[in-house]
């Protein structure tokens, strides 16, 4: 299986040419490599190691595609400098690498003993099984034992996350709770040159500016590696340097990435500068890329052969060779016994790796998307806080000798509790911390609380999931909020693409905990239109593993926050808590002053399970399936029916994802026929998946449905015209049942 690729031949010719300098010496390893260098001969072996190791490790990769037992070939080659950058840094700081970072990948499993880089990668390629980190569901750069967060992104959404991070660090630090990561850690997150175009890369870099800008430490390493070449399309030779190097509170480091002592050099002093002053700094390593883009990339249909060549005479494994062969540490003899020695041992372990076995079955593949333990997230939903804490936080009136409360309240006195009852807890968003929220949800908080756990973001809703997704990874529970729905799309990636597959390509080893606090639907009166009246769910409710609250209730939301909360302690699970906008301070249900829509506080016993609904009635014509402010206006509707003599039960769904089966089959095979009530959209709402639902289950009764139409929500009394009204559901009811 030796590999037949212009690289590995020209190295190989190339090294044969190579003579020592004048005056070299074998000399002392612990001597520099060359003159003024801190890095030391032996170091610069080991470095050198791992940069063939990384070469082989590509060259492995293509051709176990080309025998049909791998399925990634995007290689790190010509990249292979920032093992130099794995050395400068330590095996504790947390890395999120850019997917040609194998240099680093191996230089890092250097430093921790017993750690085997070929078995790893090699695995992830064939997509095996027993791959240590995604177990076989993706080729990912990742492991615990090396504090490398895996990411799957070619497009820098991991930049959100390693600023979030790094702001973790240091925040667990202030509030007095410990981090997974050592007090003086530096995050380093790497990505190419065309994704620091991307707007996620650029609004992480913005948020890493104005975080320090507000006189806050931010340890974290931006490492630009700049080959020059998004694919096919070219980045100009000055652009990362004219674009980043002059960011508002960035120090910016460069050098040549292909030349060992001089990165090296470069991204210690970067590294070091983070640790010491707790700032953020860009290091641009300028690159070189062989091997094309990726294994079907025939990169001479863009680049001509003079370019292709001129990369391959300054690849990064030659420019080691030849400072090494220089210094008289190895003759060019050594250098080719070393890479061919190197090479077999790579291949020796390909030929292994082809032969074991993949994932197979559903369960394996899903058995980290959604990881439950009902019994254990009952006891931590329950476990109260020492009074004196909640006493510290609510004074002498606990909220459960209150009195009724409004949704609004409920969520404010319940967000208190986990306060207490959580350390680590962390609220932030935009205007949650003086103003206390746009209707006033967290008000008080931040006096309760202090600045440290309560706090304003900038407007940025990826820097604001980022933050989570950074505090979530690294011990501490956040409850972002996004302030309406229509402002989670432009950032919902960071969901799908980082929240959700963490514990997916890591078989659970990570996890990133959260609650995700979302103020939407419509039926706001006097306010809103589209942006404020949002009611499209159905790209939550696509995400594998996303754990959807939706409470209509003033005690439910209390109760199911508790749950939320202690699904992502024990579980690690990433939640959205749906808030409805128009139900927010809602008192009255029939009649005004009748108080219908308050309700005590909830004992702190008690909790709603994941995925169980509620019922309200107990009539025998009519099941109505509802949840969000179709609650509201069903209960409504159903005295109507009731004195219309139409006996009905309405259920409130209250968890959207996963939905209550059990119980709406129980309900539904109660009355025999089925309503379902969607204030979301026709298409794509809430409504496909509950009769989906009812049918996977056997139900075999009537099932109809009544829902908002499949329109954005204009602009006043117009949007009546388009989403549910109680009207309409009594209009289908009695259709339904005559």
């Amino acid at each position: 299986m030796r590999p037949n690729d212009p690289t590995d031949e020209h190295f190989l010719a190339a090294v044969g040419g190579l003579r020592p300098g004048p005056g070299s010496t074998a000399g002392d390893l612990d001597a520099p490599v060359r003159s003024g260098a801190e890095l030391t001969r032996a170091a610069a072996i080991e470095l050198f190691d791992a940069q063939l190791t990384s070469r082989h490790l590509d060259l492995a990769a293509r051709w176990l595609r080309e025998q049909g037992f791998g399925y990634y070939t995007i290689s790190s080659a010509g990249h292979e400098g920032n093992a130099a950058v794995a050395a400068a840094l330590r095996p504790s700081d947390p890395a999120l690498l850019h997917y040609r970072s194998g240099g680093f990948y191996c230089a890092r499993a250097g430093q921790v003993f017993g750690h085997d880089p070929i078995r790893d990668v090699l695995l992830g390629l064939v997509a095996a099984a027993d791959e240590p980190i995604s177990g076989g569901r993706h080729k990912v750069f990742g492991s615990l034992p090396l504090s490398i967060i895996p990411q799957t992104s070619t497009i820098a959404s991991h930049l959100p996350r390693a600023v979030g991070v790094a702001f973790a660090i240091e925040r667990a630090r202030k509030i007095g709770v410990t981090s997974r990561w050592p007090d003086d850690a530096v995050v380093v997150a790497s990505f190419g040159d065309a994704s620091a175009n991307h707007s996620t890369a650029l609004g992480a870099m913005n948020a890493a500016s104005w975080t320090v800008h507000q006189g806050l430490p931010l340890p974290l390493l931006l490492v630009c590696e700049d080959n020059g070449l998004g694919i096919s399309v070219r980045t100009p030779p000055d652009w990362i340097e004219t674009a980043f190097g002059a960011r508002p509170g960035t120090r910016f480091f460069s050098a040549d990435g292909c030349d060992l002592v001089e990165t090296y050099q470069a991204a210690r002093e970067a590294a070091d500068w983070v640790r010491s002053r707790r700032r953020p700094a860009f290091l641009h390593l300028r690159m070189i890329r062989l091997m094309a883009h990726a294994g079907s990339d025939v990169e001479t249909g863009y680049r001509s052969g003079p370019e292709i060549a001129a990369d391959l005479a300054r690849d990064p494994l030659l420019s080691t060779a030849r400072l090494l062969v220089d210094a008289g540490v190895l003759t060019a003899e050594q250098v080719v016994a070393r890479y061919e020695a190197i090479g077999e041992q790579v291949r020796a372990a390909a030929r292994k790796a082809a032969f074991r076995p993949r994932l197979s079955s559903p369960r394996q593949i899903m058995e980290p998307i959604a990881p439950s333990h009902p019994y254990d997230i009952a006891l931590a939903a329950t476990r109260q806080a020492p009074r004196e804490r909640r006493t510290a936080v609510f004074g002498d009136q606990l909220p459960e000798g209150e009195g009724p409360l409004t949704l609004a309240q409920a969520i404010n006195r319940a967000l208190l509790d986990a306060s207490a009852q959580h350390p680590n807890l962390l609220v932030f968003g935009e205007d949650v911390g003086r103003k206390g929220g746009v209707y006033g949800i967290t008000r008080g908080l931040q006096r309760k609380l202090g600045p440290s756990r309560v706090f304003d973001t900038l407007l940025d809703e990826q820097t604001i999931l980022g933050l989570a997704l950074g505090a979530g990874v690294s011990g501490l529970l956040p409850v972002p909020e996004i302030q309406y729905l229509a402002y989670l799309h432009n950032a919902e990636d960071q969901l799908r693409g980082e929240a959700a597959t963490l514990g997916f390509f890591s078989q659970g080893q990570y996890r990133n905990p959260m609650v995700v606090r979302i103020a939407g639907y419509g039926y706001q009166r006097g306010f809103g239109g589209h942006f404020h009246n949002d009611n499209a769910v159905g790209v939550l409710r696509d995400i594998p593993g996303l754990v959807i609250a939706s409470p209509s209730r003033p005690d439910d939301a209390a109760a199911m926050l508790r749950t939320c909360l202690a699904a992502a302690e024990v579980d690690g699970r990433v939640c959205v808590f749906l808030e409805p906008i128009a139900l927010y301070h809602a008192r009255d249900l029939y009649v005004d002053g009748d108080g219908g829509w308050l309700a005590p506080y909830p004992f702190l016993a008690e909790h709603v399970p994941v995925g169980r609904a509620r019922t309200y009635g107990d009539g025998g014509d009519l099941t109505i399936a509802t949840f969000g402010n179709g609650v509201y206006l069903s209960v409504r509707v159903a005295r109507r029916l009731e004195a219309a003599g139409v006996g009905c039960r309405v259920v409130d769904l209250r968890w959207l994802a996963p939905l209550p089966v059990e119980d709406l089959l129980r309900e539904a095979a109660a009355t025999g026929r089925v309503l379902v009530v969607d204030e979301t959209r026709r298409s794509g709402g809430v409504s496909e998946g509950v009769i989906t639902a009812l049918v996977d289950g056997g139900f075999t009764g009537q099932v109809v449905r009544v829902a908002s139409e499949d329109s954005f929500i204009p602009l006043g009394d117009a949007a009546n015209a388009v989403l549910v009204s109680e009207d309409g559901i009594e209009k289908a009811a009695m259709d339904f049942v005559r």
